[in-house]
């Protein structure tokens, strides 16, 4: 990705015009050196976790000339406590729709007597299981950025 900064506004570019300015036709295979005496510049976006930090605007740096965006932590306004319980919650409710999925075969039973498969029964308490592991794993968290970039398991 290339950007070039035109009247104080950056424009990026996925792919370059094939024509600029003077050059019809060829500007898009122009290398490097020749492209920056253009003003286009490579765009270095680093790689971070938009759970805990978050990317600023785009600008130049003349050091590495290059266009760039900044990294940095974010806050958060809850308590430690309260993250952790956004972070259950929000993993119960996940639980409580995959539970769902299989509901009928529990209300079928108390309507009917109808056997709950082996391995329906199985499996919700396997996700039961899951929950009660996560909260377990979350409550022992020690800081806000651990909290909130717990990888959840995979419901399946």
């Amino acid at each position: 990705m290339k950007a070039i900064e035109i009247n104080g506004k950056i424009k990026t570019y996925n792919t370059l015009p094939s024509s600029w300015g003077n050059i019809i036709g060829g500007f898009n295979l122009l290398s490097n050196e020749e492209l920056k005496s253009y003003g286009f510049y490579d765009v270095v976006i680093p790689e971070y976790d938009s759970r805990i930090q978050n990317i600023g605007d785009l600008y130049f740096d003349s050091a590495s000339e290059t266009f760039i965006k900044d990294v940095s932590d974010k806050t958060w306004t809850q308590t430690l406590n309260e993250l952790k319980e956004e972070q259950i919650n929000f993993f119960k409710v996940n639980t409580s729709l995959k539970l769902g999925l299989t509901d009928w075969y529990v209300i079928r039973n108390q309507e009917t007597g109808t056997a709950i498969p082996a391995g329906i029964t199985s499996a919700r308490q396997a996700l039961r299981d899951q929950a009660d592991t996560v909260e377990t794993e979350i409550n022992a968290l020690t800081t806000k950025k651990a909290v909130m970039s717990y990888d959840f398991p995979n419901l399946g």
